[in-house]
């Protein structure tokens, strides 16, 4: 490991990597550890107030001397094709690896911050409040601000069940609320209640909290019950009536078959509807009861959309399958071309030409480039399979996720196989 070094913040330069010790909803960056990359980033953070920073001069990139010309009459090195295509395919792999990194170390803050939040809810109720509207303002600020957002496959998610399924449920909830106009503040508290929605679970016995279809019909009833004692936290807590409509709407359903009220569709807040189907989502990908059948991302999208036109909002359910694609990230695919795949990334503007990892038995898995099938027009979806179903050797080769977690990715240029 690098060592690292203090250094006085009068002092930087651009190419440092430093370490900012200040949590995450404390500053504006994207990761609290990055390579400065402006001057601009350099004055943000002369405003944050800080005398010194940590920087690891190891992972820093400072142009310490300019690259000299070639001496007179030596001309620079002719590459071939292959040369310049191998080159390429370097800088694609290693611009993948970066952003796939960048994504997981940003999950995993947000995953830090909200068990830390949870921590909070019991004892300091009027600080947890707070920290989840500086967690989802932050959600907003760092990962939601581009016009142009895939949804990336992260490789594993982090923390518990219990934060992984709350920051999913919040990431995806305010993409797809985002994408239907949601004005900034409401969505921030769209974000407060979608990361809090299961929060009167705190106050259910453990073996309670998640639904099982061996329940009692006073099992059942204690179950549900964690959507009262999630108001009445939220109540102690603060929290405003649109954060507060989540935590008592999240199980409402479109034709009033829901519960704890029972309420028709209309009567359910905007916000209350879009966490609904979200985290009816999470829970089919991610079964929170050990042993229950998880169904992969294409089939809980495809059983979302049968049972939609009664349970979810019209609206909200046409725009999440747009959003997701047809084959959401995480979908094991067989291509036109009887190759097999993962699906890694989608972007809504594009919902049948996701980005995918294919199996190339002469290429190791290492150095396999993602494609994005935009860029391969003889090239489609065939079906969509169980990663039970795949060949053991494309099982370990695209490494099917037990757990699904999404992270928003800028869209960036394609960079794919050249193939």
């Amino acid at each position: 490991m690098s060592a690292e070094e203090l250094i006085d913040v009068d002092a930087l330069q651009v190419g440092m990597f430093i370490h900012l010790d200040l949590g995450w909803m404390r500053h504006p960056f994207p990761l609290s550890s990055f390579c400065i990359s402006s001057e601009e980033q350099i004055g943000v953070l002369r405003k944050l107030g800080l005398r010194q920073v940590r920087w690891t001069p190891g992972r820093s990139r400072l142009k310490l001397v300019e690259s000299s010309p070639a001496p007179d009459g030596v001309a620079a090195p002719d590459l071939s094709h292959e040369q310049m295509v191998a080159m390429a395919q370097r800088e694609s792999l290693r611009q993948q690896r970066e952003a796939l990194a960048r994504c997981e170390a940003q999950y995993g803050e947000a995953t830090k911050a909200l068990s830390e939040l949870h921590g909070l809810v019991l004892r300091q109720p009027a600080q947890a409040a707070a920290m989840a509207r500086d967690l989802s303002r932050s959600l907003l600020e760092k990962m939601l601000v581009q016009e142009d957002v895939n949804l990336r496959l992260l490789n594993e998610a982090a923390g518990d069940r219990a934060c992984a399924h709350g920051l999913n449920v919040c990431l995806i909830s305010l993409l797809l609320a985002r994408a239907t106009g949601m004005e900034e503040e409401d969505l921030i508290e769209l974000g407060v209640g979608a990361l809090l929605h299961d929060v009167g679970k705190f106050e259910v016995e453990s073996r309670l909290r998640f639904r099982s279809e061996q329940f009692s019909s006073a099992e059942l009833a204690a179950y549900q019950w964690h959507v009262a004692k999630g108001v009445e936290l939220g109540q102690r807590m603060g929290l405003s009536k649109a954060a507060l409509s989540v935590v008592a709407q999240h199980h409402e359903q479109a034709d009033g078959a829901g519960f704890p009220q029972k309420l028709p569709g209309d009567k359910v807040h905007p916000a209350a509807r879009v966490v609904a189907l979200v985290n009816r989502f999470d829970g089919l990908c991610n079964p929170p009861v050990p042993g229950a059948k998880a169904l992969t991302p294409h089939e809980a999208l495809s059983l979302l959309f049968a049972q939609g036109r009664s349970r979810f909002d019209a609206t909200m359910l046409n725009g999440f399958i747009r959003m997701m694609g047809v084959y959401p990230p995480g979908s094991a695919v067989q291509l036109s071309d009887d190759r097999f795949a993962l699906v890694v990334s989608v972007n809504a503007n594009r919902p049948l030409r996701p980005t995918v990892l294919i199996h190339e038995a002469s290429v190791p898995s290492r150095e396999a480039l993602f494609t994005p099938l935009e860029t391969q027009p003889n090239l489609t979806i065939r079906r969509s399979l169980r990663p039970a179903d795949l060949p053991e050797a494309t099982r370990d080769y695209l490494r099917p996720r037990s757990r699904v977690a999404y992270f928003p990715q800028a869209d960036a240029p394609n960079s794919g196989s050249a193939a």
